[in-house]
C-alpha cells in the first residue's frame, strides 16, 4: 500500500495534478485581488457578457449552453475567463494548420486507389434504400465509404478477441498499427508486446498510439521512450501538460488494430487485463469486438494513419498501406470515425438515425447513458410509436458519479416506454445497435457527451451482415442474465440519490 502511494506522488499525474491546483490558487489571488478595484470587476464583468453573447449564437448543443449559463449566473464577474479557460473548444492556428495538411494527406491516399466506392453503395441501395440513405450521410461527413468484399467476425467476449488477436498478430508480415484508449501494464499486455517484439525483429513495422490520459495511471513514466528503445514506433496521444486548458479534454477514445492492412479489429476492447477477465474489477467484464478481413479494413487503416500524421506531424503516403486481399462479401461494411475538431456529430447522429428509422425494434448496449435532449427525444419517440426499444446498462459501475446521471435518465425513458436493464453479473462496456435484422453498428461508441463532443471516436455499421443476427443473439443472452429496471424501482431509489443524480446531470455536459 505504502509502495503504491508512494508511486502516485511521485508520478507524473500526481506532480502535473499539483501544478494546476498552484495555477488555480494563482486566479483565485488574482479575483480576490480584482474585487478591490473596481476597474477590474468592470472588465471581468464586460468579458462575462461578451462570452454569454458568444455561448448563445454559437452552433452549440443546447445542454451545453444551459451548463454554460449556470456558470455565468453563478460566476456573474468570472464567468467568462472560466469560458476562455475551459470551453473554447475552437483550434489555434497551428492545429488548424495541422489538420488541414492532414486533410490534403488523407486525400492524396484515397485518389486513384484500386477500389471502387460507388458499387458498394448502389448495390446497397437495391438492398435498401433507407440503409443507403444513412449510409450516404456517413460518407459524406465522415468521408468513409461502404465496402463489400469484406469477411466479417464478431468476438462476444474479450476472452475470444484476445485469443483470435494474439493468432493474428504472429502471422504479420509487414506492419502492424495499434490504437487503443487504454494499455496497462498485465498479462494481456505482456502476451501482446512479447508478439510485437518478435515481429519487429522479423523486420515487421509495429507503430502503436495510445492516450496518455486513459493510460496515465496504468502505466510507468516515459514508458513509450522505453518502447521505442526497443525498436516499435510509440506515440502518446495529447501528452497530460501541467496547464490549464480545455484542449485536454479532447481524448483518442478509439480502439483499432490493423494487420498488413489485410485484418482489422474494433470494438470496446482497450488492452488490460479486466478486458479479458484476467482482473476482476467490477464483477463479469461484459466486452464485444469485430473482426474484419478485406476491403473495408482500408478504412480503419486510414483512421490510424490520420491521427498518427496529426500527433507525428510527418506526412507519408497512405496508399502503400491498401488491402492486399479480396474477401467474400457478407452484407455491407461501414467503417467510420468521429473527431472533435470539426462540427459534424457523426457518431451520435449515427445512432439517432438507427433510431429513427426502426420499425420493429432497437436493442442498445452501453456503459453509460447520459443523454442530451436529441437523443432522448428519439429514443422516447421510437418507444411511444411502438418500437420495441430495449437498454442494457452496468449493474457495478466503474464512476459512481457517471452511474447516478446514467440511473436519472432512466425515469422519462421508462415514462415512455423505453424497457431498461442492467447487466447484474459485473460490468458491461460493449457499445453496441441492433436494430430490425437488417442494421447494426460495434464500436468505441458510448451514449455520452464525451464520445459525441470531446473524443475521437470509430465504430463499424453493418448492413444486411451475419453480424447482425449475432449481435441480436449476444443481446438476447445478457438480456435473460441482467435485472429489468421499472417504475417502482425508480420510486424506491433513496432521496438522496435522485438528489445527486439531478445535480450531476446538470454538470453532465461539462464532465
Amino acid at each position: 500500500m505504502l509502495r503504491r502511494l508512494l508511486k502516485f506522488l511521485t508520478g507524473r499525474l500526481f506532480i502535473s495534478l499539483v501544478l494546476v491546483a498552484f495555477q488555480i490558487a494563482f486566479l483565485v489571488y488574482i479575483f480576490s485581488f480584482a474585487q478591490n478595484d473596481t476597474l477590474w470587476i468592470q472588465l471581468f464583468s464586460a468579458l462575462s457578457i461578451l462570452m454569454t453573447l458568444v455561448v448563445v449564437v454559437r452552433d452549440l448543443n443546447p445542454a451545453y449552453k444551459i451548463g454554460w449559463m449556470l456558470i455565468f449566473m453563478i460566476f456573474p464577474v468570472y464567468g467568462g475567463f472560466l469560458y476562455l479557460l475551459f470551453g473554447n473548444r475552437r483550434l489555434n492556428a497551428r492545429l488548424r494548420k495541422r489538420l488541414e495538411q492532414l486533410n490534403i494527406f488523407y486525400k492524396k491516399g484515397v485518389e486513384g486507389g484500386m477500389y471502387s466506392e460507388l458499387l458498394p453503395m448502389q448495390a446497397l441501395s437495391s438492398y435498401s434504400r433507407t440503409l443507403a440513405r444513412q449510409a450516404q450521410y456517413i460518407a459524406n461527413i465522415s468521408g468513409y465509404p461502404v465496402w463489400g468484399n469484406t469477411e466479417v467476425e464478431y468476438f462476444p467476449s474479450g476472452e475470444s478477441w484476445a485469443l483470435d488477436v494474439l493468432s493474428e498478430l504472429k502471422k504479420a508480415k509487414s506492419f502492424i498499427f495499434m490504437e487503443f484508449f487504454i494499455i496497462s501494464e498485465g498479462e494481456l499486455w505482456d502476451t501482446i508486446l512479447s508478439v510485437l517484439l518478435e515481429k519487429r525483429k522479423m523486420g515487421v513495422q509495429v507503430r502503436l498510439l495510445y492516450d496518455d490520459v486513459g493510460s496515465i495511471l496504468r502505466l510507468p513514466t516515459h514508458f513509450d521512450r522505453r518502447l521505442r528503445s526497443l525498436g516499435l514506433e510509440v506515440v502518446a496521444f495529447n501528452p497530460l501538460r501541467a496547464h490549464l486548458n480545455s484542449r485536454l479534454n479532447s481524448r483518442d477514445h478509439r480502439k483499432v488494430m490493423v494487420i498488413d492492412g489485410n485484418i482489422g479489429y474494433t470494438g470496446g476492447m482497450n488492452i488490460a487485463d479486466e478486458y479479458v477477465n484476467r482482473l476482476l474489477k467490477f464483477g463479469h467484464w461484459k466486452d464485444t469486438a469485430v473482426k474484419l478481413k478485406g476491403d473495408a479494413v482500408w478504412s480503419l487503416s486510414q483512421m490510424f494513419l490520420q491521427l498518427w500524421a496529426f500527433s507525428t506531424s510527418n506526412a507519408e503516403n497512405f496508399a502503400l498501406y491498401r488491402p492486399t486481399l479480396t474477401c467474400q462479401t457478407d452484407g455491407f461494411v461501414q467503417p467510420f470515425a468521429d473527431n472533435p475538431l470539426d462540427n459534424e456529430n457523426v457518431a451520435e447522429n449515427a445512432y439517432i438515425q438507427i433510431i429513427s428509422m426502426a420499425k420493429k425494434y432497437v436493442w442498445i448496449t452501453t456503459p453509460y447513458l447520459v443523454l442530451d435532449n436529441e437523443m432522448l427525444t428519439a429514443l422516447k419517440i421510437a418507444a411511444q410509436s411502438g418500437v420495441d426499444v430495449r437498454i442494457i446498462t452496468p449493474h457495478m459501475p466503474d464512476k459512481w458519479y457517471v452511474f447516478a446521471v446514467t440511473r436519472q435518465n432512466y425515469r422519462p425513458l421508462l415514462e415512455a416506454g423505453v424497457r431498461i436493464y442492467e447487466y447484474t453479473p459485473g460490468f458491461l462496456h460493449a457499445k453496441m445497435f441492433v436494430s430490425d435484422d437488417r442494421v447494426a453498428i460495434i464500436g468505441t461508441i458510448n451514449m455520452d457527451y464525451r464520445s459525441f463532443y470531446l473524443h475521437f471516436e470509430n465504430g463499424v455499421v453493418f448492413y444486411g451482415s451475419s453480424v447482425i443476427r449475432q449481435v441480436y443473439e449476444d443481446i438476447a443472452h445478457t438480456l435473460d442474465i441482467s435485472k429489468e429496471i421499472d417504475m417502482d424501482f425508480m420510486k424506491k431509489r433513496p432521496w438522496y440519490k435522485r438528489m445527486t443524480g439531478m445535480l450531476l446531470k446538470l454538470a453532465a455536459p461539462m464532465m
